[in-house]
């Protein structure tokens, strides 16, 4: 791929929102045609720009193709013919055929904002919101969704078709929500752009640790949302807890693909500048008041980050950082961090007493599992720390994480 392809495909993916959300302005209630259209709009760029030349005005050439991509989609349907003159006769032509420059006092209007919104719904599943925001937002093709996550392509085009059923059947509407429901409405938001970020940074299947093209475009969606609420400081926590955390990724694996724990890793090899951003946005962030959880994932990440090795790491600080965390937003994931910072300052011995009470709700995470087998072998138990390695990579998702807890129960053993 050259550079210019390359640079049509970033555009292409950074316009995809902006161009759904002239559709959807246009016609409200039709997001599973408006959105097919941008998909076939993006395809004729991608074909047609490489051998043409990209346009003057790139977002009206595909608001364009997109519009009249819909008019062939509606008038394909013979199933929705009361739709199509219902659409259609209520609309002038030159709007359904679009204006090359996308005229009009809302030229220039960016609605993505809305669009991650509706995309990300309570009304539509977890997965449905992970998908639909890809396709939608990100602009990524049903095949690059499917391929990132290792599933079929069938069963991806379900799961989007099902995510466009139900915003058709329940009556969601393309308007941002009002500004009470827009705070509630933006933790799922944040909330699907970091679990995108997890499955790309930590893959839960496969034979690779990581899926470095969905942590990417999670990043590049909330670099998109931080662009829309500067100020929102839980924003700026979400994007500095991205970076700080995949600016490890290159010392994450080994030659052949084995996983690196953070203890072993060549911290020179750490995106530094990713690393300087991460911290900025954490410094701007914390003083804006109330204090979320990302905020404070994103500075432990920047503790880590910064400490030359394992040894000189600010654990007491992080372990206040983490209760104050499981204070905010509490949970077994955030308490078996603390539990592990707290090995680093208080010991093993307590740390495992602490671990007891999670055990009912994480007995059977290879997590848990790990962090056990960890504790156990610093206190001398090497027989039942084996044993918790090798329940814990039994149960880990990825092939990486089943081999690396298979041999620290050969070591320790």
């Amino acid at each position: 791929m050259d550079d210019r392809t390359a640079a049509d495909q970033d555009l292409l993916r950074t316009l995809a929102p902006q161009v759904l959300a002239v559709l959807l302005r246009r016609h409200p209630g039709a997001f599973d045609s408006c959105e097919d259209a941008v998909q076939e709009a993006l395809l004729a760029a991608a074909v047609q720009w490489p051998q043409q030349g990209r346009p003057e005005n790139p977002r009206g050439w595909l608001v364009t193709v997109a519009s009249r991509r819909l008019v062939d989609l509606v008038r394909a349907d013979r199933a929705r013919r009361e739709r199509e003159e219902r659409l259609f006769l209520a609309t002038p032509q030159s709007e359904l055929l679009g204006r090359a420059a996308d005229a009009g006092p809302e030229a220039d209007r960016d609605d993505s904002l809305t669009l991650l919104f509706l995309c990300c719904h309570p009304a539509l599943t977890s997965p449905s919101r992970i998908a639909l925001t890809l396709r939608a937002v990100g602009g990524l093709s049903t095949a690059q969704i499917a391929a990132a996550f290792l599933v079929p392509e069938a069963t991806m085009a379900q799961r989007i078709s099902r995510a466009k059923q139900t915003i058709r059947s329940s009556g969601l509407r393309f308007v941002r929500p009002e500004p009470g429901e827009q705070v509630e409405r933006l933790r799922e938001v944040l909330q699907v752009l970091y679990l995108v970020f997890n499955e790309g940074y930590t893959a839960t299947s496969g034979e690779d640790l990581t899926t470095p093209r969905l942590s990417d475009e999670a990043i590049r969606l909330t670099r998109l949302l931080h662009r829309l609420l500067p100020e929102d400081a839980e924003v700026m926590g979400l994007l500095g807890l991205m970076l700080l955390t995949d600016a490890r990724r290159p010392s994450r694996t080994g030659p052949a693909g084995e996983l690196v724990p953070l203890a072993e890793q060549d911290r020179t090899c750490w995106d530094a500048a990713a690393i300087a951003e991460g911290v900025a946005l954490v410094e701007r962030a914390l003083p804006h008041g109330r204090v979320g959880p990302y905020q404070l994932q994103a500075a432990i990440a920047a503790l880590h980050d910064e400490a030359p090795d394992v040894a000189t790491t600010d654990w007491p600080q992080i372990l206040a950082l983490y209760d104050l965390l499981v204070r905010v937003a509490p949970g077994p994931m955030p308490e078996l961090g603390r539990v592990v910072a707290l090995a680093e300052v208080h010991g093993a011995e307590l740390a495992l007493k602490e671990l007891h009470a999670l055990e009912a709700a994480l007995g059977r995470h290879h997590r848990f599992l790990a962090v056990r087998a960890e504790l156990l072998a610093r206190t001398g138990e090497a027989a039942s720390a084996a044993e918790a390695f090798r329940r814990a990579s039994a149960l880990a998702p990825s092939l990486p994480e089943r081999r690396f807890l298979a041999e620290r129960a050969w070591t320790v053993g």
